[in-house]
């Protein structure tokens, strides 16, 4: 794939890259400071308030990322043709006036995971997807607690570095029988239907670890194999999946719907709603054919 197709003409990918490595750091030393308690740095408030979203907990730890990563990109990343789309900012009326028509797109999640940050669990992260066309392109997973930034862009590849710049490989697990195979679920959101899905699949193991570029993470590193977000009441949002998704297929893996649909973003509402499932690639056609045989039976009308 040439580099064309996943940045625009007019911009260099190395420069790009460098930039978003600085965001990313800064993020990563925002929310260390605010997690301990301490004063954070470039003038962000210190107290941690919190308030009840629809989508769940806002944070000030949520909305100083959000300001950092938007001011970064339009202060040193300007370039007219793309939009950026925020999970904080996509709440505001002058956003959701806005037509969004441009083919390139960020798709940022300043906190995933803000409900395990709160609870001073290491598993949260900053999600950083550029997509084109409604497809991303270059997802960004940035783990502060495991100084671990992942970069993964399609058709080239994945790696992740610390932040002293070394670059460090991975390998997913060899793990192919579905009944060896480690999924990694979510600790803070639990539905019964997902829970009648797994116990159907009859994993090996289920791990609980919160946000969704966290569990990818943790695929890559062959910590887990697979994970499945199954919509209720509400449905995750494109800011959620864009850059785990982008790291995933970088790597190698899948993420699609459960009857092999691909993911669109930029879409109504920005939702992914439906049976997502994301996995090393290995095993991912059988996990698909076993969950769409549990919804014929047991679900036959949820739209997967």
């Amino acid at each position: 794939m040439s580099i064309d197709l996943v940045v625009p003409k007019e911009v260099e990918l190395p420069t790009l890259l460098d930039e978003l490595r600085k965001l990313s750091w800064a993020s990563a030393d925002v929310l260390m400071a605010y997690a301990r308690g301490g004063e954070p740095p470039y003038g962000f408030p210190l107290p941690l308030t919190v308030e009840e979203g629809v989508d769940g907990p806002v944070s000030a730890a949520d909305m100083a990322v959000n300001e950092l990563l938007i001011s970064g990109l339009k202060d040193n990343l300007a370039f007219k043709e793309w939009d950026i789309l925020s999970e904080e900012t996509s709440k505001e009326k002058t956003f959701q006036q806005n037509n969004y028509k441009k083919d390139w797109c960020w798709i940022l999640d300043p906190l995933d995971g803000t409900k395990d940050f709160l609870q001073g669990s290491e598993n949260y992260a900053v999600h950083i997807a550029l997509a084109y066309k409604k497809k991303p392109k270059i997802g960004i997973v940035l783990i502060p607690e495991k100084n671990e930034l992942w970069f993964g862009i399609v058709g080239i590849g994945a790696w992740f570095e610390n932040r002293d710049g070394s670059k460090n490989h991975f390998s997913f697990s060899d793990r192919l029988d579905i009944s060896k195979l480690i999924l990694v679920s979510s600790k803070n959101h639990q539905q019964s239907k997902l829970n009648n899905l797994l116990s159907t699949l009859c994993f090996g193991e289920i791990k609980k670890i919160g946000s969704v570029g966290c569990k990818v993470a943790s695929i890559l590193r062959g910590d887990a194999d697979v994970y499945i977000s199954l919509s209720g009441k509400t449905s995750p949002k494109d800011w959620d999946m864009a850059a785990p998704h982008a790291l995933i297929e970088a790597a190698g893996g899948m993420f699609s719907h459960a009857d092999g649909r691909n993911l669109v973003y930029q879409e109504t509402n920005y939702s992914q709603s439906g049976c997502l499932i994301a996995s090393h690639g290995k095993s991912h056609q059988k996990i698909c054919q076993k969950t769409m045989d549990f919804f014929s039976l047991e679900e036959p009308k949820y739209f997967v």
